[in-house]
């Protein structure tokens, strides 16, 4: 237990030498060292999973996880050891405000690969409804490029069908008026058939021997269009076979699938801000422990420590100070000596 103790102390970035002195403070910074462990132990998780997605290697997962964890570990731990307590609330929580900040980024980040991993199940459902909409759009586009010859091709069969139809319903019309001037039903009226029912009816021939012709260029026409039209849906059948039918398994997939499940789904939404919310919290704990958290006499020891350190250095700065102006005396004095001894020479000379 006392193994654990120390080991959590070291944790939360403390000087052993003088938390010892002071055991008021020993379970507030047990607390704070847990808090940061359990923090870069998320990490690594989070940050093993997400390689783990990538590429499928277990070892190389657990090494990059263990290299997160121990960087959000000590990062955490500079954190919360630089942070000191002044008895000053308001000037402590602004100095505060730039570590709060860098932890809420680092929770999002431990968060986001747990959170896919947490909700897998619906993931991979997601992910294979995405993976439909793609070929499907794959598959649209590969329609979209054969789309207008196809329509143009149609159009010219229809139009050739269109106009044999059109010399159908002309000779039909034809035989028609000529059957009707011969019955009397139509024209002059008389049953018997004379020299008008002979012109109607060489009309209709007419008419007739002319859609022969027509059909049968036109349905060589018709035919080869056909042909044409079917070996181009062949051609577009076969890329669309050719169509690559992604596997989407990459963390961008799985997060865009996680968006489109909250933005659906009020209870995943609230089961996703409730993680993001928990480790936040998590994150943010030790942060906050050591801001609420009052002036203790570690926190005193601390003080008086860095304090010493401090005029100790002044000390020292001073004292290589004054070395170094007694030294510039010295060269000054120095110079004068050698100024006035040049003038004394140059005036016995003269």
């Amino acid at each position: 237990m006392n193994k654990l103790k120390i080991f959590f102390w070291h944790c939360s970035g403390v000087n052993r030498t003088l938390l010892e002195k002071c055991p008021t403070d020993s379970t507030k910074y047990v607390g704070i060292g847990a808090t940061i462990f359990f923090t870069g132990l998320f990490a690594a998780l989070a940050g093993g999973y997400g390689l783990f997605t990538i590429t499928a290697n277990v070892w190389w997962s657990i090494l990059f996880g263990l290299i997160w964890g121990m960087m959000i570990f000590n990062l955490d731990r500079y954190i919360v050891s630089s942070m000191r307590k002044q008895g000053k609330p308001l000037k402590e929580f602004a100095l505060a405000t730039p570590r709060i900040i860098l932890a809420l980024l680092i929770s999002l980040v431990i968060a986001k690969p747990l959170e896919m991993k947490i909700f897998e199940n619906e993931i991979k459902g997601e992910l294979s409804v995405m993976e439909q909409e793609l070929y499907a759009r794959q598959e649209g586009q590969v329609q979209s490029r054969y789309a207008a010859q196809r329509k143009q091709i149609t159009a010219e069969i229809e139009k050739l069908k269109g106009e044999i139809l059109a010399k159908e319903n002309r000779r039909n019309e034809l035989r028609k008026i000529a059957q009707q001037e011969a019955d009397g039903t139509g024209g002059t009226g008389k049953r018997n058939p004379g020299p008008i029912y002979k012109i109607k009816k060489a009309d209709a021939d007419r008419v007739e021997q002319e859609l022969e012709q027509l059909r049968s260029a036109s349905n060589a026409l018709i035919q080869a269009k056909t042909n044409e039209l079917a070996q181009l849906d062949a051609t577009m059948g076969t890329d669309i076979t050719a169509l690559d039918q992604s596997k989407l398994d990459g963390p961008a997939a799985r997060m865009e699938a996680l968006d489109r499940l909250t933005s659906r789904s009020n209870a995943i939404y609230m089961a996703n801000l409730f993680i993001i919310l928990l480790f936040i919290a998590i994150e943010t704990a030790p942060i906050f422990v050591k801001l609420i958290s009052n002036k203790g006499p570690y926190d005193h020891l601390l003080q008086i420590e860095e304090h010493g350190f401090n005029v100790q250095r002044i000390e020292v700065m001073a004292e290589v100070n004054s070395k170094v102006k007694e030294r510039a005396a010295k060269h000054a004095e120095t110079e004068r000596e050698y100024v006035n001894n040049r003038l004394d020479i140059s005036l016995n000379n003269n």
